[in-house]
């Protein structure tokens, strides 16, 4: 997938973190993203995830400062993930990392990245309301890195399938990137 590798030297550098997790944690934090952290971390990557951070408020300069010092961001999309607004300001400040070299991965777990791109069910439903409460230009932002996320080649999970399996895929696409930028393959095999 070297489409989603786009990065600079200058970037990974000065990286604090492997890999930045992106999700909306009423969804998957329980179940996915702590079996997904746990095995990265077992693999001997550093991983960055918010540990119930206050919802509701404006995205912390911790949060923010973690995700900008991340080689990778992996965002994982759930059915429920536009009507978090924590989570679309996120989104957006990711697409900006990415625009400066971080490799971003996205997960649509359960759902098609169509949905994602075309804001589509309740993506497009959650967009509607925040057209209610919020500048249109800020919707608009959202709109616009929600169709760039959903335009990015990912992985695609469906209920059912083994999650084990699934996780062991996303490491497989990442560590050689962040054995790359660290400069030591061995680390991660």
């Amino acid at each position: 997938m070297a489409s989603l590798r786009s990065s600079s030297s200058s970037f990974t550098q000065h990286c604090k973190y492997d890999v930045f997790l992106s999700f909306r944690g009423e969804d998957t934090r329980s179940v996915f993203i702590s079996n997904l952290d746990g095995f990265l971390r077992g693999k001997g990557i550093n991983t960055f995830m918010d540990k119930k951070l206050p919802i509701g408020e404006e995205i912390p300069s911790k949060l923010l400062e973690a995700l900008e010092s991340s080689r990778i961001s992996i965002i994982v999309f759930f059915k429920n993930y536009a009507s978090s607004t924590w989570c679309l300001d996120e989104l957006v400040k990711i697409f900006e990392c990415r625009k400066k070299g971080q490799f971003v991965l996205p997960i649509f777990y359960e759902i098609n990245s169509s949905v994602v791109r075309k804001q589509k069910k309740k993506f497009g439903k959650a967009l509607v309301k925040h057209e209610q409460k919020f500048n249109m230009n800020k919707v608009q932002i959202w709109r616009v890195a929600l169709k760039e996320a959903g335009n990015l080649c990912g992985r695609h999970y469906k209920k059912g399938n083994p999650q084990y399996q699934f996780i062991e895929e996303i490491f497989e696409e990442i560590s050689p990137f962040v054995g790359k930028m660290k400069g030591d393959y061995s680390l991660l095999h």
